[in-house]
């Protein structure tokens, strides 16, 4: 088969790894477009060499816009290359705009559509990667699914015939890289294993209210534990816009390579994030997770007892990290490892039916 993916996020340069590894084992050709979502080598080309990824054979340099000038941009250019080279798949990861544009031209171009990472629900219109996720599901042919719960989703919405329960793929892409995780990455940033937060912040409904970003920042402070804190583009620009600076013991860097990242979550006492990925990824290093945010897609996470919702402005983040207990087990929510293979075979038997 020839496979077009499409991919403009590190979330996506992520899940691409393992998929790519597995189609091209089972003898399948594949081509990436890079959208040009993330654009910096902190956030797009660092990833694509250390998972090992060769550059995107086209890149649509889109950049940063509105929602709708980002999308129609990546939606032109997805169409373009898709008659130009007439792909008989195309695969889409996640919940941005570059997975929504993908299966839109897809579906336009009557080419059929694969969505990894199907049936994730937060309930909550108001976030672009809800409405981005439910159209993907909706329009795209196969759905492979990283959870029962989205399962269950899908089920709800009638889409349950095309859903195929394959695992996350994530977890596929943790197994990867673990023998290469950095052995030094926690004496660089100078902390021992299990005496630090590391904190994630990136999401308009986090950042872009400078009311709701000086209450995340105030909540870390308040934990009096040292914290590391990459920080995202966005979330720089708005902490200079806002006058705003860490204190104490909250140690700020530019965003850190993928590798980097995962030694340091795999060692953090918890994880403090409002990112949908690095609560699955903390979930499968088994370190507690506290999410600031008011809703999550990853629920049976938070039912399993390693994930805490702080929703801002009304609950205590301090009084979430010092109550937390370590639950006395650990389901395999998220499958064995193996999902790449199982969307490959999932393609491959859709296309002989």
């Amino acid at each position: 088969m020839d496979i077009l993916s499409i991919v403009g996020a590190r979330p996506q340069f992520i899940k691409l790894a393992p998929f790519r590894a597995a189609a091209a084992a089972a003898g399948h050709r594949m081509r990436v477009v890079h959208t040009g979502q993330h654009y910096d080598d902190d956030m797009s080309a660092t990833f694509f060499q250390q998972l090992g990824l060769p550059e995107a054979d086209l890149n649509l340099g889109v950049g940063s816009a509105s929602h709708a000038v980002q999308t129609a941009r990546m939606l032109e250019g997805i169409e373009a290359d898709i008659i130009e080279q007439t792909p008989d798949w195309i695969v889409v990861f996640g919940d941005t705009n570059s997975t929504l544009s993908g299966a839109l031209a897809a579906a336009k171009a009557g080419v059929p559509a694969a969505h990894v990472e199907a049936g994730l629900r937060s309930f909550n219109r108001a976030m672009p990667e809800e409405l981005n996720r439910v159209v993907a599901d909706h329009i795209c042919d196969l759905l492979f699914v990283p959870s029962d719960q989205g399962m269950t989703n899908l089920e709800r919405e009638g889409l349950s015939q095309r859903a195929v329960r394959t695992g996350d793929i994530m977890a596929d892409a943790l197994q990867m890289v673990r023998p290469r995780l950095p052995e030094k990455a926690l004496e660089q940033a100078g902390v021992k294993a299990g005496e630090y937060y590391l904190l994630t912040l990136h999401r308009p409904a986090s950042v872009d209210d400078p009311v709701i970003l000086n209450w995340m920042l105030s909540q870390i402070v308040a934990l009096k534990r040292p914290v590391l804190f990459p920080v995202h583009p966005r979330t720089r620009k708005a902490m200079e816009r806002d006058g705003l600076e860490s204190s104490g013991l909250v140690q700020l860097s530019p965003p850190l390579g993928y590798l980097e990242f995962q030694a340091l979550q795999a060692n953090a006492r918890g994880v403090i994030t409002d990112s949908g990925g690095v609560q699955k990824e903390a979930y499968l290093w088994k370190v507690p997770c506290f999410t600031l945010r008011t809703e999550t897609e990853w629920t049976e996470t938070v039912e399993a007892g390693w994930n805490t919702l702080v929703i801002p402005r009304k609950d205590d983040l301090e009084k979430a990290v010092s109550t937390w207990l370590r639950p006395t087990e650990h389901p395999a929510l998220y499958g064995n490892g193996q999902a790449a293979e199982a969307m490959v075979r999932g393609l491959e038997k859709w296309s002989e039916a």
